[in-house]
């Protein structure tokens, strides 16, 4: 599986899931702390992904087969290389798009690769409650960043759009007793 952006909420969940189904993961960042923090939580292999040829590097390192899942919740500045990166019978899940929402597909491509491009939101009730069940057997613990009081939350935001967090960052509402 290939993760595009470490660091962020989605990109660790997707770790996590990953290797507690037995799958090899690939990272990406474009911060060395970030590749070396995803290493310690399982990753199995790290990327910079301002190399303009991440798509052709994973195919190399995979003797050409590419990866069977993207998870891509960057949009129009990471497709590209995800469908480079993506392997036969592969599926590209994105819930998101935040360098940009419009993307090109040549459709010979896929249909020929029988690729499965799929759109994901927050999820039904089933899978909600599967989620959940990670959770209360510890299989997945979002990492936490930092923790900022209500006061505070105009620095928590600045760390938010900084790109430099890892993991959550959490605004309390209420003070610690």
């Amino acid at each position: 599986m290939l993760i595009w952006g470490i660091g962020g909420g989605v990109a660790l969940a997707a770790l996590q899931i990953c290797k507690h189904i037995g799958a090899t993961a690939w990272v990406t960042s474009g911060s060395p702390d970030k590749l070396e923090k995803a290493m310690l939580l399982g990753a199995d292999h790290r990327l910079d992904h301002r190399e303009p040829a991440l798509g052709k590097a994973i195919r190399a390192l995979t003797n050409k087969r590419g990866v069977d899942v993207v998870i891509d919740s960057v949009g129009e500045a990471t497709w590209p290389q995800s469908l480079i990166a993506l392997g036969r019978r592969g599926r590209l899940v994105t819930c998101g798009g935040t360098s940009g929402p419009i993307v090109q597909v040549d459709v010979r491509r896929m249909f020929w690769n029988q690729w499965t491009l799929m759109g994901s939101t927050m999820g039904n009730d089933a899978e909600f409650d599967a989620m959940t069940e990670f959770f209360r057997h510890g299989s997945l613990q979002p990492p936490v960043d930092s923790v900022w009081s209500l006061e505070q939350a105009p620095q928590a935001y600045a760390r938010l759009a900084s790109g430099e967090q890892f993991g959550k960052v959490v605004v309390q509402l209420v003070p610690e007793a």
